[in-house]
């Protein structure tokens, strides 16, 4: 039984598809990228896995389960620009959000609740502002605050949208960090990633995609120029055996 297994999803936007037939069964306890250029449905393929988005057509199962009665195993990452950060609350509420799965909410949270969301603070080195309100940490901060939230809900499948845009490098390393123990502990985790250079280096798997399915498997089976140029088109450029977006940096 598959963590994620979805099945000839279609998504459409005013009647134009924006995602088509895809279809892959995703394996246990990879750190698994989805790539591919902009618009290409990345983030719509994770709405549409989550029901956070109608699918035009097409089923998702989690554990071969309806994601509602799956929503436990599942922690979600979205964008950062789609949070409201002058939501009026600290970091540790934040982070507490996370167990509302378990305790239900209305529930107060537990002291042991409360304990663990102080340790996935700390794990994320945010401990030291679990008092400060979301409103006024930096971008890295803020993003590192949501991934403690995710570890809170200790879930079994992980959903990351850009998690490494807007952020520092040592917040990168924090995070790719972080998600690599995730998968040493068996976790299965998706993250939406747009920088071509550090791909192969980051994941077990990859996720090519341009609208349609172009390569989904090892990274180093996945990640090859003619895949590459598949999905891009001629919006490639190597340098010195490295790929990369034309127009981007670095």
């Amino acid at each position: 039984m598959y963590p994620v297994d979805i099945e000839n999803v279609t998504v459409a936007y005013h009647k134009k598809p924006v995602l088509q037939d895809i279809s892959m069964q995703v394996p246990e306890g990879k750190l698994i990228g989805i790539i591919g250029p902009n618009g290409a449905g990345k983030s719509t393929l994770i709405k549409a896995i989550l029901g956070l988005i109608p699918r035009a057509s097409g089923d998702v199962s989690i554990y071969g389960k309806t994601y509602s009665k799956q929503r436990k195993k599942i922690g979600y990452v979205p964008q950062r620009g789609s949070v409201d950060w002058d939501f009026p609350t600290n970091a540790l509420d934040v982070v507490l959000m996370g167990r509302y799965g378990h305790i239900g909410w209305l529930k107060r949270p537990k002291k042991s609740d409360v304990g663990l969301a102080r340790i996935c603070l700390d794990k994320v080195g945010m401990l030291d502002y679990a008092d400060r309100q979301i409103s006024q940490l930096s971008g890295g901060q803020q993003q590192r605050v949501f991934l403690a939230r995710a570890l809170c809900q200790d879930a079994d499948i992980y959903f990351m949208d850009e998690p490494f845009v807007g952020v520092d490098a040592a917040t990168e390393r924090a995070i790719i960090t972080l998600l690599t123990e995730l998968k040493q502990k068996g976790k299965t985790v998706l993250v939406v990633h747009h920088d071509l250079q550090t791909a192969e280096d980051y994941f077990d798997w990859i996720l090519l995609l341009n609208l349609r399915k172009i390569a989904f498997g090892p990274t180093e089976q996945v990640f090859t120029i003619d895949n590459l140029q598949k999905a891009y088109g001629g919006r490639l450029a190597f340098l010195k055996d490295k790929v990369m977006v034309e127009g981007s940096q670095g």
